[in-house]
C-alpha cells in the first residue's frame, strides 16, 4: 500500500556502503543507492532535500562521533544508518562496544526523524564472505533488537539472496556495483511504504561458465589490486576515508 505521508527530506549516514562505492560515474565519483533513492524521492516530493554524511572506511564509533549529532540536528523526515560492518570485519571486534555505540546512535536519531531506517547488509557469496557470516549474524541480532525497541524500519538486504550473487559486486569484492546499488535503492523505497516499481529480489540469469584460467587470473588481480592494500591499511591502522569530508554535508534541495 502506497504511503500517504510525503517524505520531504533524507539524511544518510554511515560508511562506504552509503557513500556509494563502487557505483562509479564517468567522472570517477560515486553515486550509490542513497543518491538513487534521493533522486526518486525528489521526483515525487517537490522541495525535497538530501544530505549524505557517509565516509568510506568509518567504524561505528567514528560514525557516532562524527555524523550522528549532525544528522539528528537536521530534523529530516528519514534518516538511514548503516554501520558496524567495518568493525565486524576486523580481526578483533568488540561486539559489546558495537552494540553500545549502535544503541547510542539509534537512541539519538529515532526521536529526531519521522522514520529511521536500519539495514541487514548484503554479503557476497564466496570464501571471503562465508568466513565472516557468524560475525554478520551477531551484528544483525543487535540491529533486530534495536529496530524493534525503537520502531525503526529494518531492511533485510541479506535475505535478498540475489545480492549475494558475485555479479552484483565490484572487482574489490567488498562493495556493490551499479546494479547492486540500484536494487538496494528499490528495497529502501519499498520499505518506506512506496508501491514497488519492480522486484529487487529477482535473480540474475544463469551465469556463463568461466574457464579455470580466467578465474585464477581474476583472483590474482583481486589480491594484487584490492586485498593486499586492504590488509596493509588494517595492519597500519589507516583507513581509506582518512581526511575525506562527508559526501554531501548539508541538507539541501536535491536536483540529481
Amino acid at each position: 500500500m502506497e504511503t500517504n505521508a510525503p517524505y520531504t527530506s533524507l539524511v544518510a549516514i554511515g560508511d562506504s556502503f552509503t557513500e556509494g562505492m563502487s557505483d562509479a560515474l564517468p567522472d570517477g565519483t560515486y553515486r550509490g543507492w542513497a543518491d538513487l533513492l534521493a533522486g526518486r524521492l525528489a521526483a515525487r516530493y517537490p522541495g525535497f532535500r538530501y544530505a549524505n554524511l557517509a565516509v568510506r572506511g568509518k567504524l561505528i564509533g567514528q560514525i557516532v562521533d562524527e555524523q550522528v549529532d549532525h544528522a539528528a540536528a537536521m530534523g529530516a523526515d528519514v534518516i538511514t544508518l548503516v554501520g558496524g560492518l567495518n568493525d565486524a570485519l576486523r580481526p578483533s571486534c568488540d561486539f559489546g562496544m558495537v552494540r553500545d555505540r549502535l544503541e547510542q546512535a539509534v537512541t539519538k536519531l529515532a526521536p529526531n526523524c519521522r522514520r529511521l531506517v536500519l539495514m541487514r547488509s548484503p554479503a557476497r557469496r564466496g570464501p571471503f564472505g562465508t568466513r565472516f557470516l557468524p560475525r554478520m549474524h551477531q551484528l544483525f541480532t543487535i540491529l533486530e533488537d534495536l529496530a524493534e525497541r525503537h520502531d525503526a524500519v529494518l531492511v533485510d538486504l541479506f535475505g535478498g539472496t540475489v545480492l549475494g550473487d558475485p555479479r552484483m559486486w565490484a572487482d574489490d569484492r567488498l562493495h556493490l556495483n551499479a546494479e547492486g546499488h540500484r536494487r538496494v535503492s528499490e528495497a529502501v523505497w519499498q520499505a518506506l511504504g512506496h508501491d514497488p516499481e519492480w522486484d529487487w529480489r529477482t535473480p540474475l540469469p544463469p551465469a556463463a561458465p568461466v574457464s579455470w584460467h580466467l578465474r585464477q587470473a581474476a583472483h590474482a588481480r583481486f589480491a594484487r589490486e584490492h586485498l593486499v592494500p586492504w590488509v596493509g591499511r588494517r595492519l597500519t591502522g589507516r583507513s581509506s576515508g582518512d581526511g575525506r569530508p562527508p559526501k554531501r554535508a548539508e541538507l539541501l534541495p536535491y536536483d540529481g
